[in-house]
């Protein structure tokens, strides 16, 4: 049968049902999943084979690892808009103008992640989650590695933030494609009561990138001087992400695709029934509020989440006068608790729900903004530290459950262009324009508060956005040894 033919029908309707009701919170009828890893028991998810345990564990640290790195790749640069690009690619201009251009590169790689997640959506779910993060991840590799070699604007001008730019905009779409594509193979693979942990894996990710990039961007800086770093030193973050490629080759060589994906492939022999063509097409038709709303859950986490990365390391060292080393060392020590909070945050999720911790990670970014600014104001890097800690554990709150929450949104045969849609939206809304803004918002007003006000707002988006959603892992979901969570909302 031509590959054509074939993901026609992998497209199909979920069991030929069309429509998802987007905000309704009733669960309609439990069912038991389309298909399971071989081995596990249908009402516990675990692996009664050793071998294919073995096969899992190894999953969810590749998919810790591919996703760690490829944040990584992704964040560095944030680190070095604040701190290197205004020098290297904008020597021209004044301190804030290099900043706000930096920054300008910065979100180019956030307007590229919805094209790579809409791109990366349509054909996972036509062709497998597996070849499309493959794909994603060798792409990160590659344009961060050619960032490293890239010459300055003080050897080729205006060609150099050109090509910087071009790069960036590769890095989005390989970060634009792959969120999706880790969040399935880690969800997808395991037992239906384990997703909300197993999702976490590829979450935590996020401070291991940050802890990694922050290590290596503070030692490459520490042991030369600063002009030195500034002329090639910093190029060594970058060119370290070629082990990026080992990476791929292990996961296209050992990873196998997820058995609901695999499940969808054996439908095949089945009567089609009003084809869906385009998974992206029919996921937006049917489901745009839920896509919304979706998109609404990261606004909390992803405006603290920049502003500590990167907004307050151009802050800390241009207007508070800090020392870059021991400012980049407290955005990285205050990562640990991401490591703790965020695994945990999605265990629980599974005991409790997804939006209750949603709810509260919301409410506690409304209620620290303003303090957390307070104290950022103080320039004591203690207090600084407390302030970015305390922000980080809502941020987890938030952040933990977004994996197995945004997919079990959606059905299989949609679920990788609709949740990466939701996703990546949100880092072209949210995530880019933040470090930009904060910038500029102390620029106009020579204070903080705007951007606290921001950040509450940003929070009650949150609280909002899961308010409406319904719940796809109720207690009635939870009580019942064979419901899958989500598969009420669109069976």
């Amino acid at each position: 049968m031509g590959d054509a033919h074939l993901s026609h029908r992998l497209t199909a309707p979920y069991h030929n049902r069309h429509h998802l009701p987007a905000l309704s919170t009733k669960a309609a009828c439990m069912a038991t999943p389309l298909a399971q890893p071989e081995g596990h028991s249908s009402h516990l998810g675990v692996d009664v084979s050793p071998t294919r345990r073995r096969a899992f564990r190894k999953l969810l640290a590749a998919g810790l690892i591919a996703s760690s790195l490829e944040w990584y790749d992704f964040f560095l640069y944030g680190t070095a808009a604040a701190l290197v690009f205004p020098d290297v690619f904008f020597p021209h201009s004044s301190a804030l103008t290099g900043t706000l251009l930096a920054f300008s590169t910065f979100w180019a790689g956030f307007v590229a992640r919805p094209i790579g997640g809409v791109l990366a959506g349509h054909f996972g779910d036509k062709y497998g989650r597996k070849p499309v993060v493959v794909t994603c991840l060798a792409l990160m590799g590659a344009a961060t590695f050619l960032i490293g070699c890239l010459p300055s604007a003080a050897t080729v001008g205006a060609l150099a933030p050109t090509l910087l730019v071009t790069l960036r905009f590769v890095q989005g779409l390989a970060a634009g494609g792959q969120w999706g594509g880790i969040m399935l193979l880690l969800t997808e693979s395991t037992g239906p009561k384990r997703r909300g942990f197993a999702g976490t894996f590829g979450q935590t990710s996020v401070p291991v990138a940050v802890i990694i990039s922050n290590l290596i961007f503070v030692a490459a800086s520490g042991l030369m001087p600063d002009d030195a770093f500034l002329s090639w030193g910093w190029r060594i973050p970058f060119l370290v992400s070629v082990v990026m490629f080992l990476v791929v080759l292990y996961i296209q060589a050992k990873v196998e695709d997820t058995p609901e994906f695999r499940g969808l492939q054996k439908e095949v022999s089945r009567p089609e029934s009003a084809v869906v063509r385009a998974p992206l097409a029919q996921v937006v038709r049917s489901k745009w509020g839920t896509i919304l709303l979706g998109c609404g859950l990261l606004s909390a986490t992803n405006s603290l989440f920049y502003v500590s990365i990167s907004g307050l390391l151009s802050y800390g060292t241009g207007t508070l006068d800090l020392d870059r080393n021991p400012l980049l060392a407290v955005v990285l020590v205050s990562s640990v608790a991401m490591l703790v909070v965020l695994p945990l945050s999605g265990h629980i999720s599974d005991k409790v729900g997804r939006r209750p911790l949603i709810l509260v990670g919301g409410a506690g970014v409304v209620v620290w903004a303003f303090p957390y600014f307070r104290l950022v104001d103080t320039a004591s890097l203690p207090l600084i530290f407390v302030a970015v800690t305390v922000g980080f554990v809502f941020q987890c709150l938030t952040y933990g459950p977004i994996a197995s929450f945004l997919g079990e949104l959606f059905a299989p045969n949609v679920r990788y262009s609709g949740a990466s849609l939701a996703y990546q939206l949100s880092a072209i809304a949210v995530s880019g324009g933040t470090p930009f803004l904060m910038t500029a918002l102390i620029a106009k007003t020579g204070s903080t508060m705007p951007v606290a006000a921001y950040i509450m707002t940003m929070g009650l988006i949150t609280f909002a956005s899961a308010w409406f959603l319904p719940e796809t892992n109720s207690a009635a979901v939870r009580d019942d040894p064979q419901a899958v969570p989500g598969t009420h909302l669109y069976h």
